[in-house]
């Protein structure tokens, strides 16, 4: 057996799922006036693997804070206003060979603090493709319905989010 693989043989038996800890994060359910959310289909996924907009929280960020700076970041939109939030933190795992590799194996899932915003602005200010985009395509899709369009290991959280913010829906 190769230097190479003895080094990735030990790291792997070093490495346990079970006690990895959350990362925390937000995540994002952007209305626009109709009541529909905002979904975009993931770059980095083959298939459909649609999501509302979130990511972790920086050094120093409030949860808040990183709920506005994603928003911007991942749609290009401003013009919008916080509804709500999640009572608690939501989380979900992800499957344990993609937690290997994601986040350089140091998370099981993530731990999201959760807002809804109103979109205010006119959808010509959405724009996926910004500094560092995550998605190929964006959509207005029936917030009832959005699990069904998630990949299927984050859907128990989404189930949460829809039943917290189901009633800002139309």
């Amino acid at each position: 057996m190769g230097k190479d693989k003895k080094k990735q043989k030990a790291k792997d038996k070093k490495w346990n799922y079970d006690t990895l800890p959350y990362r925390r994060g937000i995540g994002i359910a952007l209305f626009n006036p109709a009541g529909r959310v905002f979904v975009a289909q993931r770059l980095d996924s083959p298939g459909p693997a649609w999501q509302m907009p979130q990511g972790g929280i920086d050094k120093g960020e409030t949860p808040l804070d990183a709920a506005w700076r994603e928003l911007h970041e991942e749609t290009g939109v401003t013009s919008a206003e916080l509804i709500m939030e999640s009572e608690g933190w939501l989380s979900y795992d992800l499957p344990a060979e993609l937690a290997k590799t994601l986040w350089k194996g140091k998370y099981r899932g993530q731990e999201q603090k959760w807002y809804a915003f109103r979109f205010t602005g006119e959808d010509s200010e959405i724009d996926i493709e910004g500094e560092h985009p995550e998605f190929s395509a964006w959509k207005w899709a029936d917030f009832r319905t959005v699990t069904e369009l998630i990949v299927p290991f984050k859907r128990p959280l989404y189930q949460k989010v829809v039943l917290a913010f189901g009633h800002l829906a139309k």
